[in-house]
């Protein structure tokens, strides 16, 4: 019974943007879908396209949110695979799909077996209710990012949210354009700006996560470090995701796509 006493608590995140999602997404069905543009763009192991049909918003039903998380991506839902250009409700499916994906899921699983060796954050204790509790809290963090980040704000600034791999790039250069990756993005028509989904949506996650996350641990500064740590793990990420396209037709992991030549 403990360890279901302690899922609310590290689920209030996924609470409160649900209502968010569901919130906007009404304002997002009742707004005209963006033309396509024009932006260089590869392939990631997502079976399907990014591009979607023009049609009811799936969220007017009562089960379309289930069904949206059934079509969630494999490994790396936000690694670009067509130059079609993300209306709002493609960046609310991206958004959810980055959520629920085998990466997200994974990188969750592996900081929270961090986190109870070092017995970090304290308060969860140890066990299987403190894992669990760590897992839980990580995926509300991950969850809120990608609500916040990918979504809401990606949507206000007219952002495109997702990594476009660069072909031919040699190491020393995927591991400039993967740091530079974490502070520039490219806007929906195709030219760079901040990347304010990447910057402004993992604080406002943190400052949710300390909402749920134990007392010794709500700090200005413990929200802080966390954040700091989002960005190194972004970096990684990036890199593994420049990598991924080569890595899976090696290892055949998920099903590709072909990648356009940038």
């Amino acid at each position: 019974m403990s360890l279901l006493k302690s899922i609310p608590a590290v689920m209030r995140a996924l609470i409160f943007a649900g209502s968010v999602l569901l919130a906007w997404s009404t304002v997002a069905a009742q707004s005209p879908a963006t033309p396509p543009g024009p932006t260089p763009q590869p392939a990631s192991d997502h079976p399907q396209s990014q591009t979607t049909s023009q049609g009811v918003n799936p969220l007017r039903s009562g089960v379309g949110l289930v069904e949206l998380l059934k079509r969630k991506s494999v490994v790396f839902p936000d690694i670009a695979t067509d130059t079609g250009r993300l209306d709002t409700w493609q960046k609310f499916e991206l958004a959810a799909n980055n959520s629920v994906a085998l990466s997200t899921i994974a990188a969750a699983l592996c900081a929270a077996g961090y986190g109870q060796a070092v017995n970090s954050p304290a308060g969860y204790g140890q066990g299987g209710e403190g894992y669990a509790k760590r897992f839980g809290a990580l995926m509300g963090r991950a969850a809120s990012y990608n609500i916040f980040g990918n979504f809401v704000i990606a949507s206000a600034v007219h952002e495109d949210p997702r990594f476009y791999v660069k072909k031919d790039l040699s190491f020393m250069q995927s591991v400039k354009y993967s740091a530079e990756r974490v502070f520039v993005a490219q806007s929906d028509s195709g030219e760079k700006m901040v990347d304010f989904a990447g910057l402004l949506g993992p604080l406002a996650g943190e400052a949710l996560a300390n909402t749920y996350y134990p007392k010794g641990n709500r700090q200005i500064g413990d929200a802080l470090v966390r954040y700091g740590t989002d960005h190194a793990w972004r970096f990684a990420a990036n890199m593994l995701r420049q990598y991924w396209p080569k890595i899976n037709r090696k290892l055949r992991l998920a099903p590709s796509t072909p990648t356009p030549n940038n």
